[in-house]
């Protein structure tokens, strides 16, 4: 009695693996480029949209009362190099004006920096005199304006779009 080849399949099976390896990069390129085209985008636009509210209502709330906000600023928040009536100012102001240049993704990357700027102070100038201002959270909203600095607004951004404008008619920087 002869034994017969085992079928293909079975063979298949035993001696070559289910998945040809070989496709796994191209695979993974598939998969990076999507994320890179769709859940990038989106997760640019809510890095701009989580840090927005955190400072625009922190300046409506230095507005809504501001004998207070100046009273915080000569006593609690003594800002150095800056009097207390400009640094309430200043403080206000950018926190009016920046997020909502966030939300639009308008400026994206120099509205970062000055927001930055103020949870550095926060948390490194104020939190050096305080503990109540040494919060681990700043760090957080560090890395992700920093993000916003070194990346920008993304696809789904008024800069993104005013680039592409521009570059379709010709005014290529």
């Amino acid at each position: 009695m002869t034994s017969s080849p085992l079928p293909r399949s079975s063979s298949a099976r035993f001696g070559q693996p289910p998945i040809r390896f070989g496709r796994l990069p191209e695979i993974r390129d598939h998969i990076a480029g999507w994320l890179d085209r769709n859940a990038v985008p989106l997760l640019d636009l809510a890095v701009r949209l989580t840090m927005a509210p955190i400072f625009f209502r922190s300046g409506l709330q230095k507005i809504g009362d501001w004998q207070a906000t100046l009273f915080l600023f000569k006593e609690e928040y003594r800002v150095p190099l800056l009097p207390a009536d400009v640094a309430a100012l200043l403080a206000a102001a950018t926190e009016l004006t920046m997020p909502v240049l966030l939300v639009l993704g308008l400026a994206t990357r120099l509205a970062a920096v000055p927001l930055l700027a103020m949870a550095l102070v926060i948390q490194f100038v104020l939190g050096a005199e305080s503990p109540a201002f040494n919060n681990p959270q700043h760090y957080f909203w560090m890395l992700l304006l920093t993000g916003l600095i070194l990346r920008g607004g993304g696809r789904l951004s008024l800069d993104h779009w005013f680039l592409r404008f521009s570059r379709r008619n010709g005014d290529r920087p």
